[in-house]
């Protein structure tokens, strides 16, 4: 790897969360302590579950072979099934990216390894491949044990007449609110408050 190879930061978080670019302070302090400097940075607000992730596909569509694709914790990733998981591995692969986690170490070699050292970088490559394949199914049982606990506490709560649906998230919504008042589009609100442009119009809604 010499260094001209891009480093590809990817941010996600999910519309539960408040803003996907919590982990950046984080990756930058990563890379800068191994003498690196992320050259682009890709941020959204998807859920880990969803196929439908278009600045990850960007990433990918952007990327060089060698190109690293540097993210806080697998689960950034991925929390999808093992077919989904499996095409969209595919394509990092096809696009010679190499994933690079900070929940990983066995991967952290991959930001110094010389791209003239195909024995090491092989050997990462098929070591970070299966440590990976583990993570994600980590990743997608405890998305579908939050989503079963989740349904079973819904139901329980309507067998008592307390549910009430989710509440929304106030402080959020007067932020969306101010940010429309001052005649910021959806998608630029979206942006500034990392939150998903759905999220704007439901507050938008609401307020009406």
């Amino acid at each position: 790897m010499t260094n001209q190879t891009f480093i590809r930061a990817y941010l996600r978080a999910s519309s539960e969360d408040q803003n996907a670019s919590r982990a950046k302070k984080a990756l930058t302090s990563f890379a800068k302590e191994r003498g690196r400097k992320v050259a682009a940075w890709y941020v959204e607000n998807a859920s880990g579950a969803s196929t439908d992730r278009s600045e990850l596909m960007r990433l990918i569509d952007d990327a060089e072979p060698g190109d690293v694709l540097l993210i806080e914790q697998v689960d950034r990733l991925t929390r999808l099934n093992k077919g989904d998981w499996e095409h969209l591995k595919g394509a990092i692969q096809t696009a010679g990216i190499r994933i690079v986690s900070l929940d990983l170490p066995t991967s952290h070699a991959a930001m110094t390894v010389s791209a003239s050292d195909d024995f090491t970088g092989r050997m990462l490559d098929a070591v970070n491949s299966m440590l990976m394949d583990m993570l994600a199914a980590v990743a997608r049982k405890d998305y579908d044990d939050r989503r079963r606990r989740q349904a079973e506490g819904i139901q329980q709560a309507k067998e008592r007449g307390q549910y009430k649906g989710r509440p929304s998230d106030q402080k959020l919504h007067q932020r969306i609110r101010e940010l429309r008042g001052q005649g910021l589009s959806v998608r630029k609100t979206a942006d500034i408050l990392g939150c998903s442009p759905s999220t704007v119009q439901r507050a938008i809604k609401a307020a009406q």
